[in-house]
Order: structure tokens, then sequence, then C-alpha cells
């Protein structure tokens, strides 16, 4: 079973990447589908799942991940509610098939479910980059409104992995990570699908 997990910083064009390199396996992408799986079977908006589970929280209660014991924040008691059901929907996701599970601090989440790890990051130069060709019609942004707005999404994502994660964690937690600054994303596709197939051909 090939199960690839995917954290990315925001800008780097890693939800792209994923999508491409389960394009090129042949295997299953779970992205926004994991959350409205979560939304579906806690029962509550997809909106309001997404602002629960996406923000950090501000009181500790402890929690069990897999056999990892961590205090994580909620501010309130629908988190811990929500972030069991996000982990039964990954391991539920992971066990079906091969697939590649962007975001979700899924590499956390598996618990003994074995995953090759993928962390995707960029220069700020290309961050801004992308954020401009992706952006919404009519928006118009200075550069340091989006930088700011890149550094608060980052900061947020950063505490709440951090939370769950029982304290920081550094590259080597990861298999491959992947500067895409100044690339374009198809072009990062081969050659990383050629290390994830090595590396699962050596076990």
């Amino acid at each position: 079973m090939k199960v690839i997990t995917l954290r990315r910083e925001f800008g780097s064009g890693g939800r792209e990447l994923g999508k491409r390199i389960a394009e090129s396996m042949g295997i299953a992408y779970y992205d926004k589908e994991i959350l409205e799986e979560i939304a579906r079977s806690s029962g509550l908006a997809e909106e309001y799942v997404r602002s629960i589970v996406d923000h950090s929280p501000i009181s500790y209660y402890p929690i069990t991940f897999g056999h990892t014991f961590s205090f994580i924040n909620t501010y309130n008691e629908n988190y811990v509610r929500l972030l069991r059901i996000q982990e039964n929907v990954l391991k539920e996701l992971a066990s079906k098939s091969d697939c590649v599970i962007v975001g979700r601090c899924a590499e956390l989440m598996l618990g003994d479910i074995p995953s090759f790890n993928l962390f995707v990051y960029a220069d700020m130069e290309s961050k801004l980059h992308r954020c401009r060709v992706k952006a919404p019609e009519g928006e118009n942004l200075t550069d340091n409104e989006l930088i700011k707005n890149i550094k608060a999404i980052e900061k947020n994502r950063k505490r709440n992995y951090v939370s769950l994660a029982g304290g920081d964690v550094g590259m080597e937690n990861y298999h491959l990570c992947v500067n895409t600054s100044g690339k374009e994303i198809k072009s990062l596709v081969a050659p990383v699908v050629s290390y994830i197939n090595a590396w699962y051909s050596d076990k």
C-alpha cells in the first residue's frame, strides 16, 4: 500500500503537486473531500467544521493519536470530537487504496498506518506569484498585505500542527522535502514520483 501524505506551506504549490502526483501514479487523491466527509460524519456544516479544525485553539486538553500522547488546544466542545472524526476518516481513506492525502496533519493522525511523508515549501517571492495567479477576480492586495496574510496562515497552521504533535516537528520527520521556488509544479512531478517509487521499492 502506498500512502503519501503532503504537508505544505501556503502558496508553495503543494496542493497542485499532490494532485499531479496522484494523477501520475494513478492513485486516489484526497484534499477537500476530507472536510466533506468530516462534516457528513459529524452532522455539522462544512464551513463550521473548517472554522473549528483549521484554527488553533486556546485551552489545553489531552488527547491520544496513535501511540502519541499530546496536549492539544480546544476552544469549544466540538474540537476534540471533530479531531477524532478526522482521525477515523483519514485512517479509513488510507486503508482503502493507494492515495495522496493533502494536509489535515495526516502523517500525525495515521498512527500505525505507514506513509511516505512529503513537505513542500517555497520562498516568499514564489508564494506571492502563485497567490496572485490564483487570486479571485477583483482582489487587489498589495505585496505587504499578501505577505501579512501568508504569514498569518502559516503561523496558525504551525501552531495547530505543533499542538497535535506535542512539540515542533523538524524536517527529519519527512522522507522528502521539495523546494518549489521558481519552479513550474508540473516539472517537479516526475522526479518526485520517481523518488517515491524508489523509496517504496526498497521496502
